[in-house]
């Protein structure tokens, strides 16, 4: 249960306005449809996506070491409420809702509203830009059709 609310904590810190707190409307609009890479107080990492029903979708390293594993959460996990974004998990007898601080234009600071070391820094993942970037690197050479950063697949929808 714990593991899952960090996950979320990662996941959620990645719906940010700019330098400041954001509110669940800038949240979702800086958030919805894109991939983040997140890293966790306690050093879980890994890489998500927020989609507009409220499900999740990514990977996650507990702590930092051991597997990859891959993660979703169904529709209507995350929730807004008021101001606030908030996450329903089953089991869990309590929904947290979460602080969220935008800290440049692409990225943002996710924490458990009322407990500001418990949080995830989030930023935009860039894969298209690290796959033109690999491209014009390999133009002219034996280039490999399939190079991908990281080997993650590049998304169908990936956004801005």
């Amino acid at each position: 249960m714990l593991r899952g609310v960090t996950f979320v904590i990662g996941l959620l810190a990645a719906v940010p306005a700019f330098a400041g707190e954001m509110t669940a409307e800038e949240a979702r609009r800086f958030v919805i449809g894109k991939m983040f890479n997140y890293t966790c107080f306690e050093g879980t990492r890994g890489q998500g996506r927020i989609y507009a029903d409220g499900s999740v979708v990514g990977s996650i390293q507990f702590q930092g070491s051991g597997p990859v594993r891959y993660a979703h959460l169904p529709a209507g996990t995350l929730r807004v409420k008021g101001e606030s974004v908030c996450a329903s998990l089953r089991g869990l007898p309590m929904e947290p809702c979460f602080s969220l601080e935008k800290l440049s234009e692409v990225s943002f600071r996710g924490a458990i509203s009322g407990l500001g070391f418990a949080s995830c820094e989030f930023t935009r993942h860039q894969a298209r830009a690290a796959l033109a970037h690999a491209e014009r690197e390999t133009t002219g050479r034996h280039a490999h059709a399939s190079a991908q950063p990281l080997g993650l697949r590049p998304s169908i929808a990936e956004n801005k």
